[in-house]
């Protein structure tokens, strides 16, 4: 499967973002994923869903802000963020696997697209 990240930009402090995910195959094989790498730091898991949707998981430091979807319909997953702090700034990946459970590891790895937070 290939995956094409979009939605990424600059916004304030406080704002909102939604980041898509648009898979090549049908999404609904798939567990997805975002992940986040800020300069300097380790890649960190952000959020999963399930195939169904029906299991979420979110990382820490996003969870009451960040909400993940998808639409296998579409091939889509996608990832809308609220209140957005400095500290989100980062590269944003989607990714896709083919077990079960949405904190991964993960197989397949979408281009990054870019979401930086201004104060």
């Amino acid at each position: 499967v290939q995956l094409q990240a979009s939605g990424g930009g600059g916004v304030q402090a406080g704002g909102s973002l939604r980041l898509s995910c648009a898979a090549s195959g049908r999404t609904s094989s798939f567990v997805m994923a975002w992940f986040r790498q800020a300069p300097g730091k380790e890649r960190e898991f952000v959020a999963g869903i399930s195939r169904a949707g029906g299991n979420i998981g979110y990382g820490d430091s996003v969870k009451g802000r960040f909400t993940i979807s998808r639409d296998n319909a579409k091939n889509t997953v996608y990832l809308q963020m609220n209140n957005l702090k400095t500290e989100d700034t980062a590269v944003y990946y989607c990714a896709a696997r083919s077990g079960v459970g949405v904190y991964g590891p993960y197989n397949y790895w979408g281009q990054g697209t870019q979401v930086t937070v201004s104060s």
